[in-house]
């Protein structure tokens, strides 16, 4: 027996909107809608059976149209606001005290009156679960590499304006980082950081650490969703942990993408042992199976860890959020009391 990892404090910065979404609810709304899911989306959101593909470009075009066919249930309101609902609900059913949930507005905006709408709609839904279910939302707005620099920009003034410690709290960037140039998308985050938005693009994932050392120099990130192909370069990684750019660490999305084959292959480790700032996220759990609450379940049997350094990894998580100071120093208590209590393996 050991501490139980539901009631460990943590924060949750990395979870998509779309990918968010409960298997149930899925395949309820594609029902109602008379729509067909493939047969790949069907067998890991209902029969559980875990994605695996490989990482090239074909195992990313599966991905992907798989988490289209997700996305295409999203047409209303109040599907929008029933997913950001659920998505709270599950992280606080989990332990977690923050969540920061990112989305990308274009696919929502002709079903509710365009971007601005859209993000509107994201941000209201998120202030109102954060007060049902007694935990603190921000909202990440997320650009594509799949789409022009230019939409960036646009998606990062739309950003800025509604730029608030309980709205919109940071600009990303995601989706395959093999496309794009990343260099063309540092006028969309200059803009996002004058606006004192968190910096939190994707990188290290798909690409190795040379992916990384670009995105540190054109993006200037505060945090880097993904990034665990740092451990590939010790020069890298110690730029990463010198500028205390925390990494969004995602095990089970990685081993679903096949970046590498197996959970114990995921250099967790390797990067705390190094000094780096962690934070577990659950990615896309719609589609890989597992959430929040599993990475850290797996940081402890797959990995070693022990409560202490999970306790660690959970103040990491919440140190990278933009929560304020004053909730930061509230939830690093509670993460002190739950180290606190006697561990139930230990004898009396």
């Amino acid at each position: 027996m050991a501490r139980d990892l539901r009631t460990l404090p943590k924060a949750h910065l990395h979870l998509h909107f779309t990918g968010s979404m409960a298997a149930t609810t899925l395949v309820e709304l594609a029902r109602e809608q008379g729509r067909r899911l493939p047969e790949s989306l069907l067998d890991a959101v209902v029969d559980g059976d875990p994605v695996r593909l490989p990482a090239n470009e074909r195992g990313w075009f599966r991905f992907q149209r798989m988490y289209d066919a997700a996305r295409a249930v999203v047409r209303s309101e109040t599907v929008m606001r029933r997913i950001v609902d659920e998505a709270v609900a599950a992280d606080a059913a989990e332990g977690s005290v923050r969540l920061e949930i990112q989305v990308d507005p274009t696919s929502y905006a002709p079903y509710v009156g365009g971007l601005t709408p859209a993000l509107e709609l994201v941000v209201d839904a998120a202030r109102t679960s954060a007060q049902r279910h007694g935990i603190e939302v921000g909202v990440i707005v997320a650009a594509s590499r799949m789409r022009h620099p230019l939409d960036a920009r646009t998606l990062a003034r739309l950003a800025a304006l509604h730029a608030d410690p309980d709205g919109v709290i940071g600009f990303g960037l995601s989706n395959d980082e093999r496309r794009g140039v990343t260099t063309a998308f540092a006028p969309a985050f200059a803009i996002a950081r004058r606006a004192g938005l968190a910096s939190v693009p994707h990188g290290g994932e798909l690409l190795g650490a040379d992916h990384v050392a670009e995105v540190l120099a054109s993006l200037h990130p505060d945090r880097i969703g993904h990034g665990v192909r740092v451990s590939e370069d010790a020069g890298v990684l110690r730029r990463v942990v010198d500028a205390g750019v925390a990494l969004e660490v995602c095990p089970t999305s990685n081993v679903s993408l096949g970046v590498y084959p197996t959970l114990a292959d995921v250099p967790l480790r390797r990067l705390l042992d190094a000094g780096a700032r962690l934070a577990l996220g659950a990615d896309d759990p719609l589609i890989f199976g597992s959430r929040l609450l599993a990475q850290y379940e797996l940081a402890r049997d797959v990995h070693g860890l022990t409560d202490p350094e999970l306790a660690s990894l959970a103040r990491s998580s919440i140190d990278a959020s933009r929560a304020s100071e004053s909730s930061k120093q509230r939830m690093r208590s509670a993460v002190e009391h739950w180290l606190a209590q006697p561990d139930p393996g230990t004898p009396t």
